[in-house]
């Protein structure tokens, strides 16, 4: 009985431990090799490019979608940026990857533009980790960057058009869901709001408990504003309270209009959100400290880590853009389904920290 979590947090904590144990375990007996990694990378990639147009199908000609760009995106930008990593190393060893790279970028662009036209926070956590993932690459195989004050320019007045013309099509189609404007409104509309109670309510541990939706009363704390997908809870028959979608604008003054600082700050008190920063302080840390041992075992011509150096690259890319944008921006990018993806990468990357001997 011990191990059967009793509230949201505990099922969260224990959901990443199995995944953290599950993984090193998976990269210790399996063959993470370079050409693994770019195959299972191209082939992610193309994956989300047909799930993200089949979404954004469904959106046009039956008015509902599934809205993949939440869970999905951090993985979709993982699978880029790995490709992108496991090409350089290609290139470094002389083999011709020009078709590939065209290729990579094909599936760059349609990503941008179907996940783009399904939710602008996926824009911005797409946007910024092609950034960071271009910046670590950079690093990593000691390339002079392409960036510069001009081109940084150039792509922000392709990011400003890029939400002009969604609020065109909006306009156009009458279509309200691709408005960028609306979406503004909706922060302006809850935001005030939800920041006074929020700060008013939030406690070193949990809330008070009639600023809830439930209105519980006394000290409440992991009362479902933050939780992993409701399927995985029903699954497993846990008596956690959950939201079924009523009354939405109740939790989007928490869940979608603020950003997860608070959201978890509110659910889990300050302790829990400074938890939250110094786990994802310490699995970045962590995560660049392998990668620069990662390297040197690369420069000094060991090529067995080849493929598990250019996946953490893209995880760390991953992580940090999901980090960045659901802490500080949409607390949506790090919770729900979302959140499992979240647990995911930093378990992988923090997998990487242990190595299993096997036995002759």
């Amino acid at each position: 009985m011990m191990f059967i979590a009793q509230n949201h947090l505990q099922l969260i904590i224990e959901v990443f431990f199995i995944l953290f144990i599950s993984l090193i375990f998976i990269l210790n007996l399996t063959n993470i090799s370079l050409s693994v990694v770019t195959f299972l990378s191209l082939f992610l990639s193309g994956g989300f490019v047909l799930l993200f147009g089949a979404d954004i199908v469904l959106l046009i000609i039956a008015s509902s979608q599934n809205e993949f760009t939440h869970p999905f995106g951090p993985i979709a930008l993982l699978g880029v940026i790995t490709a992108l990593s496991a090409l350089n190393v290609m290139e470094d060893s002389g083999v011709d990857v020009r078709s590939l790279k065209r290729l990579v970028y094909i599936l760059i662009v349609l990503i941008t533009i179907f996940g783009g036209l399904m939710h602008r926070s996926f824009l911005l956590l797409w946007i910024l980790g092609l950034f960071i993932g271009h910046l670590i690459i950079s690093k990593s195989f000691r390339k002079k960057s392409f960036l510069t004050i001009k081109r940084i320019l150039m792509f922000l007045g392709i990011a400003v058009a890029g939400f002009l013309g969604l609020e065109g099509i909006s306009r156009l189609t009458g279509m309200t869901i691709f408005s960028p404007l609306l979406r503004l409104q909706r922060i302006e509309q809850y935001s005030s709001s939800s920041i006074k109670m929020v700060l008013n309510s939030t406690q070193l541990i949990g809330h008070s408990g009639n600023s809830s939706f439930w209105g519980t009363g006394g000290n409440a704390f992991a009362e479902g504003y933050i939780t992993l997908p409701m399927q995985l809870i029903l699954m497993f028959g846990l008596p956690f309270p959950l939201f079924f979608g009523v009354l939405v604008n109740q939790k989007d003054t928490i869940d979608y209009m603020l950003p997860g600082i608070m959201g978890y700050a509110y659910d889990f008190g300050y302790l829990g959100l400074i938890g939250l920063m110094i786990f994802v302080l310490f699995t970045i840390i962590i995560g660049f400290k392998i990668l620069l041992i990662y390297r040197e075992k690369r420069e000094n011509n060991n090529k067995k880590y080849l493929g598990k150096e250019v996946l953490l690259i893209g995880v760390l890319t991953a992580f940090i853009s999901q980090a960045l944008i659901g802490m500080f921006v949409f607390n949506r990018t790090i919770n729900g389904t979302a959140l499992l993806t979240f647990l995911f990468l930093g378990a992988l990357i923090l997998a990487n920290v242990v190595t299993l001997k096997r036995r002759t």
